[in-house]
């Protein structure tokens, strides 16, 4: 089964909170090989993440960004 956009990347989301299950991790990199959209949306969670990660806690605003 090929995932569209729309689930790719809500496991993209996901794979940042959660360890991805094996078959959704293995549909999730299926579709990344053949979709360049996806793939850049995949780069740019992996900048974000990292750009966060550089940010000293003492910089972070305490719950900001949480639901």
């Amino acid at each position: 089964m090929m995932l569209s956009c729309k689930e790719a990347s809500r496991l993209m989301s996901e794979a940042l909170d959660r360890k991805l299950a094996v078959r959704e991790r293995i549909a999730l990199r299926m579709h990344v090989v053949i979709c360049a959209g996806c793939t850049r949306v995949e780069k740019q969670l992996a900048f974000l993440r990292q750009a966060v990660a550089e940010i000293p806690a003492a910089d972070r605003v305490p719950g900001e960004g949480t639901q």
